[in-house]
């Protein structure tokens, strides 16, 4: 089978799926439905302060999985909604920046800065207009880099690297992200070993247990679920929490009323807004394409990049950037949102999540089975068919359907939004703890895992009270297991060599960068701000 045959049945395997209903005989797939239903839960979510794509994700996930069951039938109904919650999250974000500068997402800051004056003005409307126009725009660029790219990184990985290498690989990842998420080189260790630690937890390669200090309930190590959704939703709710309780008498200010105009984007606006868009989504689509590194950072980019533009071009009767310059939404909005499809080429080509949004849909993978993300799963057979691949190009149909329902229904729905940033915070986050708990439990039914899930609650409340980010953690989490099976199995193909990674000469580089990159990040120093 040749890769048109391929990208077909991924496209069939969305439009003619498990069939939900058929209209005038035409089959309406239960995937299309998933990807639509999460595409709006995403733009609610985002234009929600307090809530985030991830946050959604995470509830919706076991109580999707309860549902659609392990079957492999389940794969692309399951992650095409938690896809539809991405992609909504990304333009939901920009909603209460604009309105109420207060960003739905944190990588939506930077929207603030000239959404918020925009609509002091009166324009809301049109503001709204730019940053989904941006946004869509980033979006859809970077998915298309995504396709061409992802198969291409992991055939050169499958052809060129053996098991050393790719050891190797998966070290020099861990040390990449560690100082790049976690802040600082020795916080981002903390974290990472932390992740690893978890992740030795139970049964070894012997069959023996191994750090479970003789308990039956380590014994079998650590799930992924109530670990990943303990350090990152459940101390994520703890600290707020925390927050609000310490901060309880302070009166909060009344939300402004903004009257929401009737402007529209013209041509004119549209072609003077295209060079920010296209310098922003290349620049996100390369940050979103390293692993760890996150929507905020391509934001303040993207945003100092169309600064630095605008003052050299602007006529001198338009507004600078932070006055109400809608080329400042558009620089950061397409930015941020190129970094979501970017950030799934290193989880389909390695197996490495990029960030918190990919690390459940490896989750999602992970618990379903039928596909495991990495150099593997772009293998073009041509006797037999990949299930893999068909999966895969699945998932980029999918995500091209969301960006099919952003480009047409998105903008409508976004700007419906507004009444979401009134929802208090203090009523919110209980809400989110007890559907998080209730999610784990329904997936789980065993009420030990709440124990666990609470327990890593509280170590994610404590990483944050000392500044040190879960991300490593998760991430260090998720390829520990990998980690260990490849270097088992390059050491035994050495011939039991203990000099296998640096007896190899690409596995000495990767070996070497890792030890350079931490030694930079260490020698970094501290923000004066």
């Amino acid at each position: 089978m040749g890769t048109l045959d391929y990208i077909w049945l991924g496209v069939l395997a969305v439009f003619q799926g498990p069939e939900l209903f058929s209209i005038l005989g035409l089959p309406f797939s239960i995937t299309l439905l998933m990807i639509l239903c999460g595409f709006l839960l995403g733009i609610v979510v985002g234009a929600t302060p307090g809530l985030a794509g991830p946050v959604a994700m995470a509830i919706s996930l076991p109580i999707l999985i309860s549902v659609f069951g392990y079957t492999p039938d389940a794969l692309l109904p399951v992650m095409g909604f938690l896809i539809g919650i991405m992609k909504g999250a990304t333009i939901g974000g920009a909603v209460p920046a604009i309105l109420f500068n207060t960003p739905g997402t944190p990588d939506a800051y930077m929207t603030t800065l000239d959404g918020y004056p925009m609509a002091q003005k009166g324009h809301a409307k049109k503001a709204l207009r730019v940053a989904h126009f941006a946004s869509v725009s980033g979006d859809t660029f970077s998915d298309v880099v995504l396709v061409i790219c992802a198969p291409f990184l992991a055939l050169l990985v499958e052809q060129y690297l053996d098991l050393p290498e790719k050891t190797a690989l998966l070290i020099l990842s861990l040390s990449f992200i560690a100082p790049a998420v976690g802040g600082s080189a020795a916080k981002g260790l903390i974290s990472t070993g932390l992740g690893l630690l978890v992740a030795f937890i139970g049964t070894g390669a012997d069959f023996y247990p191994r750090l479970s200090m003789g308990t039956e309930a380590l014994s079998q190590g650590i799930a992924l679920g109530p670990a990943i959704l303990g350090v990152l939703i459940i101390g994520a709710v703890f600290h707020e929490l925390a927050g609000q309780w310490r901060h309880r008498d302070v009166v909060s200010r009344p939300v402004p009323q903004i009257e929401i105009g009737s402007d529209r984007l013209s041509f004119g606006d549209v072609r003077k807004l295209m060079p920010y868009i296209g310098r922003s989504a290349i620049v996100g689509t390369m940050v979103g394409a390293l692993p760890g590194i996150g929507s905020t950072l391509a934001a303040t980019i993207g945003y100092t990049m169309g600064q630095r533009r605008h003052e050299k071009t602007a006529k001198p009767d338009e507004p600078a950037f932070g006055e109400g310059a809608m080329e400042g939404i558009a620089a950061t909005e397409a930015a941020n949102s190129s970094v979501s499809g970017a950030n799934l080429i290193p989880v389909l080509s390695l197996g490495i999540p990029g960030n918190t949004a990919a690390v459940f849909l490896i989750l999602a993978a992970d618990s379903i089975g039928g596909f495991n993300p990495g150099p593997s799963v772009f293998k073009f057979t041509t006797d037999a068919v990949n299930p893999e691949l068909v999966i895969a190009f699945g998932l980029f149909t999918a995500m091209f359907v969301a960006n099919f329902l952003n480009w047409t229904i998105g903008g409508l729905f976004m700007r419906s939004m507004g009444v979401m940033a009134r929802v208090p915070k203090q009523l919110l986050l209980p809400v989110v703890l007890l559907l998080t708990l209730t999610a784990i439990y329904v997936q789980e039914t065993r009420l030990e895992v709440i124990w666990f899930t609470l327990a890593f609650g509280l170590l994610g409340y404590g990483m944050r009270l000392l500044a040190i980010s879960p991300l490593p953690f998760v991430i260090a989490f998720i390829l520990g297991g990998k980690l260990e099976a490849t270097a088992r199995q390059a050491f035994d193909a050495t011939g039991s060599d203990p000099f296998f990674l640096l007896n190899n000469p690409i596995a000495a580089a990767f070996m070497v960068l890792s030890v350079a990159i931490i030694f930079l990040a260490s020698r970094k120093k501290p923000d004066s701000k």
